[in-house]
Parts: structure tokens; C-alpha cells; sequence
């Protein structure tokens, strides 16, 4: 299995324990990843009331380097937000002869072009289709038995294109949390938006549906997400959607969870990066998948502010 990498801005930077785990499990899978020589940013939310051209423009511009210089293999993309600016090229500007050629002609200027041949995939899409449940049970050596985990898909990696999973009631990630030992958390959230970049113009909006979606999770051990964003609204606002009557909920990437489960070590998970990981919840995960138990005395703080 190799697959043409696009990490995104957010795994540069905020969201950088998502790529570190990303590489990692996939590795420990068997897949290749092959990171797009120089790869540029999707434009997520940006650019599209800025230009529509644009907005297709510099996702193409990726997917014209993978069909140019990569043989064309399948994009592999974990951000959700990167995930449905790359696919949306493919599903309203390939099929378009005026919006395709505008496109090809913005893409010229750097020597490109784009027929529209690569298949742009999700994490989960991968994970899937392609490795399956049953290889990572296989593969688990360090299993997260007992462990109650809500998975959370949120908004963009099912809507509007519903490639891999039902967007009602998606329920891909199951299959991997069972494989994993661990318990599927019933919940009504799983698919409810956190608010996404409302949480920077309209706070007061968005925290409430943070609050919402915490609420839901009252008994589940972690919430378990795959996009930077979500990642990012659940865990660094929980101190004021606790106060708008959410409960306090550790939130990890579904590939980090993976990476405990297939034998990796905390560190190279880097589950220091984890605002809500509080010692209680570190000691809870520990007693089902780490090789060195934290220890009681551990003075580390929840990162949950407001």
C-alpha cells in the first residue's frame, strides 16, 4: 500500500501529534506514505469568500503535483477539512469544461495541469477499505480492553460527499475501536458540529455546541476524533463549555489510540500535546495500553481552558 501524503497547514503546526501518529501507525500497517514534494496549502475555509477560483485553484494545484509527479496514486488525507477541499476539485470542477479549463489555466503559471485522475481519500476511507479492521486486530499488542470511546466524525468528512460512510449515523470507526479491545460509546453526537470556525467570530455559538457535544459524552472514557479543528474546539474550550453544562472529556486522534493499541509509546504518540489528558485519564489509559504506568505523584494540569 503506498499512498501519496498530504498532511495540510493544521498537521504542521497546531494539530502535529495527528501527522506524528498519522506516520506512525500507518508504518506499523504496512503502508507507505509519500509526502507531495512540495505541497501548499488547501485554502480551508479561506479562501473560498475570497475566490471561487481560488478555492479550487490551490487544492488542485496538490493533486496536479501527485497526477505529474507521482504516478497518480491515491492522496491519502487525515485533516478533514484539507480532505474536502482536495475531493471537491474532483466532484465540481472535473466534468466542468469552462470551470476545468479556468482551472487549467490558473494551474499553467506553475508548469501544471489537471486531468482529474487522482482518487482523494480519507484516514478512515484507508484504514477501511484498504487495511481493514481485522489486520489492525491482528497487529494489537497492547489492547484498550474496558475503555469506553465515543467516536466523533463531525461535520466535513461525510458532508455533502458521503464516499465511505452513512453521514446520518456514520459508524466507520467502530470496527477499529473494537479491534482495538475497546468499547464503542453510544452517543447521539457523533456526527454533530462543533461549531468549527464559529469558535473564532461567534464564541458564544460555538461553545455551546461544544458543550452539547460534551454533555452527550458524560460516561465515555475519551471522545475520539480525526479532524484537527474538532480536535482542537473540544479540547481547548472545555473549561467553558463545562461552565454551559458540558462534562469534562479527554479528546485523543483516532490514531493515536491506534498507536497504543498496536504497541507504540506514549511519547512517540506524542500524548503530551493533549489539553484534556490529566493525570487521571493518562493513569486510566495507561493501566490498559502503556508500558511504563504514570506515576502518582504526576503534577501535570488539564489544558482544558477558557
Amino acid at each position: 500500500m503506498r499512498y501519496a501524503y498530504y498532511p495540510g497547514c493544521s498537521l504542521t503546526e497546531s494539530a502535529r501529534e495527528y501527522d506524528v501518529s498519522t506516520r506512525a501507525v500507518m508504518q506499523r500497517l504496512g503502508a507507505e506514505l509519500v509526502e507531495i514534494p512540495d505541497w501548499t496549502c488547501c485554502g480551508a475555509s479561506a479562501a473560498e469568500p475570497v475566490s471561487k477560483l481560488m478555492n479550487y485553484a490551490l487544492p488542485a494545484r496538490n493533486l496536479a503535483i501527485v497526477e505529474k509527479e507521482m504516478d497518480g496514486i491515491d492522496v491519502l488525507v487525515p485533516c478533514a477539512a484539507c480532505y474536502l477541499n482536495l475531493l471537491k476539485v474532483n466532484r465540481e470542477v472535473v466534468g466542468d469544461r469552462h470551470l476545468h479549463g479556468q482551472l487549467n489555466e490558473v494551474l499553467a503559471a506553475s508548469g501544471l495541469s489537471y486531468r482529474g485522475d487522482v482518487r482523494v481519500r480519507h484516514l478512515i476511507d484507508v484504514l477501511k477499505n484498504d487495511v481493514g479492521a481485522k489486520i489492525v486486530e491482528q497487529k494489537v499488542t497492547d489492547g484498550l480492553q474496558g475503555m469506553k470511546l465515543a467516536p466523533y466524525y463531525g461535520c466535513q468528512i461525510l458532508r455533502p460527499y458521503p464516499v465511505f460512510d452513512e453521514p446520518g449515523k456514520p459508524v466507520s470507526m467502530e470496527p477499529f475501536i473494537k479491534a482495538m479491545g475497546g468499547e464503542v460509546f453510544d452517543w447521539s453526537m457523533r456526527n454533530r458540529c462543533c461549531g468549527a470556525s464559529l469558535m473564532v467570530g461567534h464564541p458564544e455559538v460555538a461553545v455551546k455546541s461544544v458543550a452539547a457535544i460534551l454533555a452527550d459524552a458524560e460516561g465515555a472514557d475519551a471522545i475520539v476524533t480525526v479532524c484537527p479543528l474538532c480536535q482542537m474546539n473540544l479540547e481547548a474550550y472545555q473549561g467553558r463549555a463545562v461552565r454551559e453544562g458540558g462534562k469534562f472529556v479527554p479528546v485523543l486522534y483516532l490514531t493515536q489510540l491506534l498507536g497504543l493499541a498496536l504497541g507504540l509509546d506514549q511519547e512517540s504518540m506524542q500524548l503530551d500535546k493533549n489539553l484534556t489528558l490529566t493525570p487521571a485519564a493518562r493513569r486510566d489509559i495507561a493501566a490498559r495500553a502503556w508500558a511504563e504506568p504514570v506515576p502518582e505523584s504526576e503534577t501535570e494540569t488539564a489544558g482544558a481552558k477558557g
